[in-house]
C-alpha cells in the first residue's frame, strides 16, 4: 500500500467513524482517543495469552494475534490524530523526521 493508500484509508475511516458515532464534539473527539487505551489493553491481553501467562486461560493468544491488535493501534492513533487535525499527515511525517533525527541523529549507526 502505497504512503497515499494509507492515508486515504484512513480519511475514509475517519469519515466512516463520523457519520455512525454516538457521541459528537468535544465528547465525540475525547472518545476517539480514549480508544486507544482500549486498543493498547487488547495488545496486552494478545500478549499475555501468547505468552501463556493466565493460568486459568492459557495460551489464548498467537504471536499473529500481538501484531494484528499492534495495527489497530496504529490505525485508531491515526483516525484520532486526522480527527484532531486536516494536515495529519504533514504533521505526522515532520514528528516522525523529529523523532527520528533526534534519535538517529545525522549520521545514524546501525
Amino acid at each position: 500500500m502505497a504512503d497515499e493508500d494509507l492515508w486515504e484509508s484512513i480519511d475514509r475511516l475517519r469519515a466512516w467513524l463520523d457519520a455512525n458515532r454516538a457521541q459528537g464534539g468535544q465528547e465525540g473527539l475525547l472518545l476517539r482517543i480514549l480508544k486507544l487505551s482500549e486498543e493498547v489493553g487488547e495488545v496486552a491481553e494478545a500478549v499475555i495469552g501468547a505468552t501463556g501467562q493466565n493460568p486459568r486461560k492459557g495460551a489464548s493468544h498467537t504471536w499473529d494475534d500481538v501484531r494484528s491488535e499492534l495495527c489497530d493501534v496504529v490505525i485508531t492513533a491515526l483516525v484520532a490524530l486526522h480527527t484532531l487535525t486536516p494536515d495529519a499527515r504533514e504533521v505526522f511525517m515532520a514528528h516522525l523526521a523529529g523523532v527520528t533525527e533526534r534519535s538517529l541523529g545525522t549520521n545514524p549507526t546501525p
